[in-house]
Formats: C-alpha cells, structure tokens, sequence
C-alpha cells in the first residue's frame, strides 16, 4: 500500500498529463488504498439505480445518479444532491460505469467549488473486451475490490 501523500501526487500528474480540469485521475485501486487512507474522504457512485441493482454496488459509497434511468437525461439536481452529501472541502472521487461519466462529474464538481476531486479511472467494470464485454479487462470488480451483488 503506498502513501496517502505519493497516491494523490501521482494522481495529480495524471490530470496534468491528461489536460484535466479537476484534481487527479486514480486507477481502482489506487482510489481504495485513499478511501482507507483518508478520513473522511468519500466514493461516490454516479451509476444509475439499475445498474446499481443488476451490475453490482460497492458498500460504503455515496450513490447520485448523474445520468436517470430510463431516460439516459442528465440530473439536473445532481449538484444539489451532491453539495447535500458530500462536503466541499473534502477528498471526492467518482465512479461510474467505465470513467467516462465519472470524468464529466469530477470536471462538474471541480467547477461547482469542490477543490479535491478525482475520477477513478475504468470504472467499475472497465473497458469492452474483444467480444464487445465489460468486466474483463480493468476496473473495479476486475481489481477485486469490494463489491456486491444486490
């Protein structure tokens, strides 16, 4: 397990790397090692509730739809929910399916006044596999980190 410290400076010069506008970008388990490294600091799954019932959960997370289901509109009330929730000056970082919505959440929130935001990157089930599969190649539940079924 590395550092609290050495994990943030490398996430850090990922976004620097990548042209973020947020604070760092992690690998799954990079984010783990933080989230029990860091006191206080908050998972937040912005999946929606199907695919936190049918894909699986991680417990412990704070769940806000970024995007509703079944109408794949974006939640226009997902700041409020999130300012309701999660402090400002706190460590924040999101996950979604693959990284892709997680990514525009971090830049939301980093935007909104939240100075401490990461995306984790791959999501909880990762890239597509050559047979067009999640859950194969990177993420979450292919670390083996926690997780559950509902």
């Amino acid at each position: 397990m590395g550092t609290l410290n050495a994990l943030l400076d490398l996430a850090r010069q990922r976004a620097v790397e990548l042209g973020l506008s947020y604070q760092g970008a992690l690998t799954p388990a990079e984010a783990w090692q933080i989230w029990q490294l860091a006191p206080g600091a908050k998972l937040v799954d912005i999946r929606t509730r199907a695919e936190l019932e049918w894909v699986g959960r991680i417990p412990g997370t704070v769940d806000i739809e970024y995007e509703l289901w079944p109408s794949g509109q974006v939640n226009n009330r997902f700041m409020m929910q999130l300012r309701q929730q999660v402090s400002p000056e706190g460590l924040v970082m999101f996950i979604c399916r693959s990284g892709r919505r997680s990514d525009e959440t971090a830049s939301l929130a980093a935007r909104s006044g939240y100075n401490n935001c990461y995306n984790v990157l791959e999501g909880f089930e990762g890239s597509l596999d050559a047979n067009n599969q999640r859950g194969h190649v990177g993420g979450w539940k292919f670390a083996g980190l926690p997780w559950e079924q509902a």
